[in-house]
């Protein structure tokens, strides 16, 4: 299992636009053959981080060059993120689900 962590801060002027964008997005994401699930999480502070998790590396690469999300991307560069970092993991251990 690959797990992308996605952490950004929202500028404050994009917080309209950017939750049409989402909510947009993350129907798509969750439709994507191979994603097990996306979860989004809002810090105190502000921070936003976004879990997805992934079947392989295979589906990672098909979500990162899907044409909706690399538009939605560029927009989150240029007008929704004050910042945002990526990261992609390579699970190494699950512990049992209760």
């Amino acid at each position: 299992m690959i797990l992308v962590v996605f952490r950004s801060r929202l500028r404050p002027e994009a917080a309209d636009a950017y939750a049409l964008e989402a909510a947009e997005i993350g129907a798509l994401a969750r439709k994507q053959p191979g994603i097990l699930s996306v979860k989004t999480f809002t810090a105190s502070d502000g921070e936003r981080v976004t879990l997805a998790e992934f079947d392989s590396d295979e589906s990672v690469a098909l979500w990162r060059e899907n044409s909706r999300h690399k538009e939605a991307q560029h927009r989150g560069k240029t007008e929704f993120y004050s910042e945002y970092s990526v990261q992609v993991c390579e699970v190494l251990r699950t512990s049992p689900q209760r």
